[in-house]
C-alpha cells in the first residue's frame, strides 16, 4: 500500500503546490509513474482505465466543445444581458437569479461548464452595473456560481458521476429519477444557507448605477447551437430507455456545434481552448491510482465498514463527502465504485451525493473548484482558504444531510 499512498500524496502535492491549469493532470501522471515504479500499479491497470473511460470522456469533451461553441457565438453574452435587468432591483434578486442560472447550466451541461462560463459572465456583469460597489458583491456571486453546481441531477452533469454510474450499470433514466429530487432539495438548502452567509452584502437595497451591457442578438449559427444542444439533451432519456449511451448523441452534437461556430466566424483555436483538456489525463491518472489503492486494501476496508454499519446510506455519504474533500472527488469516487461493486444502487447514489457535495469543503476536493479559484485569480478576486472552508462547511453539511434524507425517501 505504501507506494500507492506515496503516489497519491505526490499527486496532491503537485496539484496544490503548482499554480497551473495542468498541475492536477501532471501530478496524476507522475503519481501513476511512482505507483508503477513501486509495483502498486501495472500496465494492465492503465489499459483497464482506458477501456472504462473512453465513452464517458467522449461525453465530457463533447459537452465542453458545445459549451465553447456557444460561448464563441455570444450565447453567454446574451445570457448576461438577460440577467442584467434583474440586477436593477435589490441585489438579492440578482443573486437568486445567478444561482438558478448556474444550477441549470450545471444540470444541463456540466458543473465545469457552470463554473467556467457562468462565473466570468457574472463577474463582468457586476463590474458593469455596480462600478463602485462591485467589490463587496463579487465573492457572494462567485460562490453562487460555485455552490449551485451541487448534486448532479443528470449523470452528464458531473464527469465522475457519469463514470461511476456507467461502471455500476445505472442508466440515464434510472439515475435521473432518483437524483433529480435529491438535487432539488440540495439546491434549496444551499441557496438559503449561502444567502445567510452573505446576508450583509445582500441586504443592499440601492439600485445599480452602471450602464447596461449592450444587448446581443443571436444569429443563425448561435441558434443552431442552441437547438442542437436542446435536442441532444432532450434525446438522452429517450435513447437511454433503448439502451443507447449518451456519447452516441453528445459527439455528433459537438461536431454540429463546432461546425456552426466555425461557419459563424469563430476561430477553431478559441473553441478548442474552451475545453479543459487536462481533465482527461487527470481522470485517467487518478483512476489508475484508485486501482492501486484498492489493491492495497483500501476498498476492502471501506466495504467492511459499510457492511457492518447500522446506517450504511449516511455512512457512505459522509465518508464520500469527507474523502472527496481530502483526496479529491475523482479518486474517492473510483474507490467507492470498487468498494460498492456488489452493493445496492442506493449506496452508489449516496456515494455520488457525498462526492458531489464534499468538494465544497476544500479547494482540492474537485478539479472544478481548482478551476474556479484559477478564474477568480485571473480577475484579481481573492478567496482565502479560511473563507472557502467557512462558507463550505456552513452550506455543505446541512445540504448533505437533507440530500441523503431525500435519497433515503426515494430509494
Amino acid at each position: 500500500m505504501y507506494p500507492a499512498v506515496a503516489a497519491m500524496l505526490a499527486t496532491l502535492a503537485i496539484a496544490l503546490g503548482w499554480r497551473n491549469a495542468w498541475a492536477p493532470a501532471v501530478g496524476a501522471l507522475i503519481g501513476v509513474a511512482i505507483a508503477m515504479a513501486g509495483g502498486a500499479a501495472t500496465a494492465a491497470d492503465a489499459n483497464h482505465a482506458l477501456g472504462d473511460l473512453w465513452r464517458p470522456m467522449i461525453v465530457i469533451v463533447s459537452i465542453m466543445l458545445t459549451s465553447a461553441a456557444a460561448a464563441e457565438l455570444g450565447v453567454f453574452t446574451r445570457l448576461a444581458s438577460l440577467i442584467e435587468p434583474r440586477t436593477r432591483g435589490p441585489v438579492r434578486n440578482a443573486f437568486r437569479f445567478t444561482f438558478i442560472v448556474a444550477a441549470l447550466t450545471a444540470a444541463v451541461l456540466s458543473n465545469d461548464a457552470a463554473i467556467l462560463l457562468v462565473t466570468p459572465v457574472v463577474l463582468e456583469l457586476l463590474r458593469a452595473v455596480y462600478p463602485k460597489r462591485n467589490p463587496k458583491f463579487v465573492v457572494p456571486f462567485a460562490f453562487a456560481a460555485f455552490v449551485a453546481a451541487g448534486v448532479a441531477p443528470l449523470p452528464t452533469g458531473n464527469p465522475m458521476n457519469l463514470v461511476v454510474a456507467t461502471r455500476a450499470g445505472i442508466h440515464f433514466n434510472e439515475y435521473a429519477i432518483h437524483m433529480i429530487p435529491v438535487a432539488l432539495a440540495g439546491w434549496v438548502v444551499a441557496y438559503f444557507l449561502l444567502a445567510w452567509c452573505f446576508r450583509d452584502a445582500l441586504s443592499d437595497e440601492n439600485p445599480a448605477l452602471g450602464a447596461a451591457p449592450p444587448t446581443v442578438r443571436l444569429g443563425t449559427h448561435a441558434r443552431i447551437v442552441l437547438w442542437t444542444t436542446a435536442l441532444s439533451i432532450a434525446s438522452y432519456p429517450v435513447l437511454a430507455s433503448q439502451g443507447i449511451e449518451p456519447w452516441v448523441v453528445a459527439a455528433p452534437a459537438a461536431c454540429i456545434s463546432v461546425s456552426a461556430a466555425l461557419a459563424g466566424g469563430a476561430r477553431l483555436r478559441r473553441v478548442l481552448d474552451g475545453v479543459s483538456w487536462e481533465l482527461g489525463p487527470f481522470v485517467f491518472g487518478v483512476f489508475v491510482l484508485a486501482t492501486a489503492l484498492a489493491r492495497g486494501g483500501v476498498t476492502d476496508q471501506l466495504a467492511h465498514l459499510y457492511a457492518t454499519s447500522p446506517a450504511p446510506l449516511p455512512t457512505v455519504g459522509g465518508v464520500a463527502s469527507a474523502g472527496s474533500a481530502l483526496i479529491n472527488n475523482h479518486p474517492m469516487a473510483l474507490l467507492h465504485s470498487l468498494a460498492l461493486a456488489d452493493a445496492p444502487d442506493r449506496l452508489v447514489y449516496a456515494a455520488l451525493v457525498g462526492g458531489d457535495l464534499g468538494p465544497r469543503l476544500l479547494p482540492i476536493g474537485s478539479l472544478a473548484g481548482l478551476l474556479w479559484l484559477h478564474i477568480l485569480r485571473t480577475r484579481d478576486v481573492s478567496v482565502s482558504l479560511a473563507t472557502f472552508v467557512r462558507v463550505g462547511a456552513i452550506v455543505t453539511i446541512p445540504s448533505l444531510v437533507v440530500s441523503l434524507a431525500v435519497l433515503w425517501l426515494v430509494t
